[in-house]
């Protein structure tokens, strides 16, 4: 008889199925840490997507333990893991219960939550027994289809979430949970990759749209189908529908090749950089702070990505007006503040908002790690992002005038 969280797979309207985006998501935590770790997948069968996904994302010292999901057989997952070739044998470890299992780094439950709020309750307290220091439980739940279990996810999210991915392309959409129960080491940044993230949908193999774009697009298609059927004789409808492709091309999200240099600091967006300053700020602490700003035009990607690796420690937003974001006086607008600690002092992300933006959008919740060059939020339409870095530390690369990629571009070298 196998051991596993006391967590209902079946809801009722039927079996909730985890399907290859929903499995990648779910083990993202544990593939994109690059050192050497231990993972621990709870509740597999020899079909699991999410058992490939985790197979698939093994590096050459990981170890990976594996618990049968209730009434699944354990030899039958051993054969299936020894058929995967020796090189995946040697590294991946079948048990017969959880209670076999060592704690481990990231800890990924391969069945959805769909019961009651306790039963999840429960289970997550005694997956959290098998979480080593500053590790990632990973869990997910339908949108529908429970009986409370999501609404405890969606609480335990709010205490000790560090991320949450909205998996729409699901048979049914999942949420997935993303919990830290312990703080995890700053230095743990430099060794990650950055997270896959579902809310940038593919469309071809280097060009994606944030799911913000995909909404955008929706809402004007939705109007043109409403005006052409209430005037059906008018071709006013033509004009949210020709809307529909520039409004998604603005929330383009195409993928950049990251430096693997450690001294690089990299742009947080696309853009023309304003200025590079030397300034004091004492939100941020003592000491000088060289603060490199970046305008984003309407024509730029603005999805932001994080300059370095880094744990997010505060996050706040100071209030202020709308300037044309190129003008000296929107340092004064509406600005949310990312504080990163790094493992060579504190920097700062600012996004601003302009005279047309209005909306920013942050993803990284105090305590998540960023790795460098990962998305973390987005402004709509045009805006402007600054970064902060210890003045005595680095030294910039780039002046105003000069064009920059976020994510690619190195604005600024660690001395």
């Amino acid at each position: 008889m196998t051991q596993s969280p006391a967590v209902r797979v079946t809801g009722p309207s039927g079996a909730v199925r985890i399907g290859e985006r929903a499995a990648r998501t779910l083990v993202s935590e544990f593939a994109r840490r690059n050192d050497p770790k231990a993972g621990l997948l709870v509740g597999a069968t020899p079909e699991s997507a999410v058992l490939a996904a985790a197979i698939e994302a093994l590096l050459p010292g990981d170890r990976l333990t594996v618990v049968p999901a209730e009434g699944a057989a354990a030899a039958a997952l051993r054969e299936h893991v020894t058929a995967q070739g020796r090189w995946v044998a040697d590294r991946v470890r079948v048990v017969d219960t959880l209670a076999e299992a060592d704690a481990a780094a990231v800890v990924v439950v391969a069945e959805p939550f769909t019961g009651t709020a306790d039963d999840a309750r429960a289970a997550v307290d005694g997956l959290a027994k098998y979480l080593a220091e500053g590790a990632v439980l990973s869990v997910a739940a339908p949108l529908f289809r429970t009986e409370g279990a999501d609404g405890e996810l969606d609480r335990q999210g709010v205490l000790h979430g560090v991320r949450t991915d909205l998996v729409l392309r699901n048979t049914p959409p999942v949420r997935v949970h993303h919990l830290r129960f312990t703080p995890a080491p700053v230095a743990l940044a430099a060794s990650l990759s950055p997270a896959y993230r579902p809310s940038s949908v593919p469309l071809t193999r280097g060009m994606h749209i944030d799911s913000n774009g995909v909404a955008a697009a929706g809402i004007t298609l939705g109007l043109a189908a409403l005006a052409r059927a209430a005037r059906p004789k008018s071709k006013l409808w033509l004009l949210p529908a020709l809307a529909a492709a520039p409004v998604a091309a603005f929330f383009r999200d195409p993928e950049r090749d990251v430096p693997e240099d450690p001294s690089a600091v990299v742009a947080s967006a696309d853009g023309q950089v304003l200025s590079v300053q030397r300034l004091q700020d004492e939100r941020f602490g003592d000491g000088e702070w060289l603060r490199i700003a970046v305008f984003l035009s309407v024509l730029d990607v603005h999805v932001n990505r994080a300059p370095v690796a880094g744990k997010v420690v505060d996050y706040f937003v100071a209030d202020g007006g709308f300037v044309n974001a190129m003008k000296p006086d929107a340092e004064h607008n509406v600005a949310a503040y990312t504080v990163l600690d790094t493992d060579r002092g504190t920097v700062v992300v600012a996004q601003r908002t302009g005279l047309i933006a209005r909306r920013i959008v942050q993803r990284a919740p105090v305590g998540s790690l960023l790795a460098r060059g990962e998305r973390f939020g987005l402004i709509r339409f045009g805006s402007r992002t600054d970064v902060y870095l210890p003045a005595d530390a680095a030294d910039p690369l780039v002046g105003p005038g000069d064009k920059v990629v976020g994510g690619a571009t190195v604005i600024a070298r660690w001395r």
